[in-house]
């Protein structure tokens, strides 16, 4: 019978193969896979003297019920954020993400919504962690990473280096992890609020985080097979997201699979392009990850500022928002010997499909499905075939998520059971080509409905993204008397350009149908995005509305 995976299984499996390889280079550090091991190893007995850990097995709980005590982890990217998820896999602690952008409302919701009971976190969040830390009282563990800001600890916390240099570096012989144990991924909340996606450690592994062999749909039938795969030499990944979205997560186990190194900027509160180009001509960094057209744009501008030499460089990775093919081709006409490689998917599904670009051939939009990546009809009940000529429901079966941490309904609504099996229906439309291709058309969430049509903000997005004078744009809807709903843009303009709305107008006819330009253009200084590059149609929309009472 092939063997179930954990994360901190995993990362042991390649560690004790291959101890003195580099894992993760961040600033001044230069670790180790045994360096990693042992820290991670000493952060698991933290939680675990603690007493946090698995307070049962999964047996007979629903897909929205988590066995585990929770650890929120509330950090910049850095060696800790890594250790975090692989301490507590090694402790049976479920790991979430916690976004440092939250304001005390926000992270209050998200720590109850959670039950955390330990949170591990940098020293600059402590007065926030303080204003509400009454109003938590089942947090009774809180781990105090040391920073610049110089804020002392908070009252009963524990240092994270003294606690870690006081921990045992022996594996903890009364607990071993299960594959059933938890990986728990917290949506951005850009649309509504945050909901806590429960997975099994080995279906997350497995369906995002290196359980395949790249390129292929079968699974590593044990650890031995996943050591055996390593390369001579293992790629080295910038990561340029916060480990607080998933896509970062998901290439650094990738990388950790294959017995590469993850790359950490330097500046890892914001995207600093100068100082990613010089570390990844540095480091000589093979892949670098991109967040859509926020993440490209700055970075295209410097490197064009400054070249390079980026000759180890064979890959931009994208996932979490679109890239417009006008950015991918100015990418390519900078470093015309990489591929740029599109990757789908989401915290309810892990991966889905993707889509290569080369230098000459360059689009977005239509991807190469994964081995479990379907379409089903309008109603969710039954899967398309390819070729049938209606939109419907992107989908993931096979390895899924359980489901909403504490939410039953919203639980059964988006991992429905069709003839049998079992799917992920997050909420992305999309159609199926008859050549197998599909057509992502944007999230049903964001779709906008005017004269009784449905028109995709994201597809509007991408035709308003080549204009030169556009910076960064999201589409949203508003109220309209006569439309029911009306398109508006709300676009920030590159430094020095006027508005200029026949132009944008002229821009997007080029590339949609009449009926889905926009009605109405904002503009504005800068627009709001997650620290992930992705759209705070939120915001977006309250921009929109406030522009019409004025």
């Amino acid at each position: 019978m092939p063997q179930e995976f954990t994360l901190a299984g995993v990362f042991a499996a390649v560690a004790h193969a291959h101890p003195d390889r580099e894992a993760i280079i961040f600033r001044d550090q230069r670790m180790s896979y045994a360096d990693v091991l042992d820290r991670s190893t000493r952060l698991a007995h933290v939680f675990a003297d603690a007493g946090l850990g698995a307070r049962r097995e999964r047996d007979g709980l629903g897909g929205h019920e988590s066995h585990l005590d929770h650890v929120g982890l509330y950090l910049h990217n850095g060696n800790e954020y890594v250790e975090g998820m692989l301490g507590a896999s090694a402790a049976r602690v479920g790991a979430f993400n916690v976004n440092y952008r939250y304001v005390a409302e926000e992270l209050l919701y998200l720590l109850r919504d959670s039950s955390a009971t330990g949170l591990v976190y940098h020293a600059r969040f402590a007065p926030l962690l303080g204003a509400i830390r009454d109003e938590l009282p089942d947090l009774r563990l809180l781990v105090q990473v040391a920073d610049d800001s110089g804020f002392d600890l908070l009252p009963g916390a524990l240092d994270y280096e003294e606690a870690l240099a006081a921990a045992s570096p022996a594996p903890l012989d009364d607990r071993t992890p299960s594959p059933d144990d938890l990986y728990i991924l917290y949506t951005g909340g850009t649309t509504g609020m945050p909901k806590g996606v429960l997975w099994r450690q080995h279906d997350i592994y497995v369906g995002a985080m290196g359980g395949r062999p790249f390129g292929s749909a079968d699974v590593h039938p044990d650890l031995d097979s996943v050591v055996a795969a390593i390369p001579e030499n293992g790629a080295r990944s910038s990561l340029t997201p916060p480990l607080m979205h998933g896509a970062a997560q998901w290439l650094t186990f990738n990388t950790f699979t294959g017995g590469g190194a993850i790359i950490i900027p330097d500046e890892p509160s914001r995207l600093d392009a100068e100082g990613i180009w010089d570390q990844a001509e540095r480091e000589g960094v093979n892949t670098l990850q991109l967040v859509g057209d926020a993440f490209a744009r700055p970075l295209i501008e410097e490197l064009r500022r400054r070249p390079r030499d980026l000759s180890a460089l064979f890959a931009v990775v994208n996932g979490g928002a679109p890239l417009t093919a006008a950015l991918k081709d100015q990418i390519l006409e900078l470093l015309p010997n990489i591929i740029i490689l599109d990757a789908v998917g989401s915290s309810e599904t892990g991966a889905q499909m993707g889509q290569t670009s080369v230098k000459g051939a360059a689009s977005t939009g239509t991807f190469t499905p994964g081995p479990d990546t379907v379409v089903v009809d309008e109603s969710i009940t039954r899967k398309l075939t390819p070729g049938e000529d209606e939109i419907g429901w992107l989908a993931q079966r096979g390895y899924v998520p359980l489901g909403y941490l504490g939410d039953a309904d919203k639980t059964a609504r988006t991992f429905p059971v069709i003839d049998g099996t079992r799917y992920a229906v997050p909420g992305d439309r999309a159609r199926w080509r008859e050549d197998g291709i599909i057509e992502l058309l944007g999230r049903d969430s964001v779709t906008i409905n005017s004269g009784g049509e449905k028109i995709f903000a994201e597809e509007v997005e991408m035709a308003l993204a080549p204009h030169p004078s556009v910076a960064d744009v999201v589409v949203t809807g508003r109220a309209s008397e006569r439309w029911g709903q009306e398109v508006v843009a709300v676009v920030q303009l590159i430094e020095g350009a006027e508005p200029d709305e026949e132009g944008l107008l002229a821009e997007a006819a080029s590339h949609v149908a009449r009926y889905k330009l926009p009605k109405a253009f904002v503009f504005v200084d800068a627009l709001v995005r997650s620290p992930a590059g992705k759209a705070d149609y939120r915001w977006a929309k309250a921009q929109a509305e406030a522009a019409a009472g004025s």
